[in-house]
């Protein structure tokens, strides 16, 4: 879970967790990169507007690793018009949810 939002992102980890999933999170781009490597996540809901590097570029880094398994990343943002979709397809994301996220649709990703 990566958001610079500290409330939301303690938030929704809580949720994850009272869902059974083992949570990892960080608040900027270049955080988000080095727990990839680190933690080796299944999942990760990356926001877009981030402090450091977009969640974009850090789509891009992750990506780009080499020798680490490459997790599903979702693009969690506000950020929901239709070239905000394509530009997270083209950095490497592999679904586009916007905030505020339903959670049956997390429940979904605990399956």
């Amino acid at each position: 879970m990566v958001d610079d939002n500290q409330d939301a992102a303690d938030t929704l980890a809580e949720l994850l967790q009272m869902l059974g999933s083992e949570i990892s999170v960080a608040h900027d781009g270049e955080s988000a990169v080095e727990t990839v490597v680190q933690f080796a996540p299944d999942v990760v809901l990356l926001d877009i507007g981030l402090p450091d590097i977009n969640g974009y570029e850090a789509a891009r880094r992750i990506r780009a690793l080499e020798g680490v398994r490459q997790p599903r990343l979702i693009a969690l943002t506000g950020w929901g018009q239709e070239q905000d979709r394509r530009l997270a397809a083209q950095a490497g994301f592999d679904d586009h949810w916007t905030k505020p996220v339903d959670p049956e649709r997390l429940q979904q990703l605990t399956r």
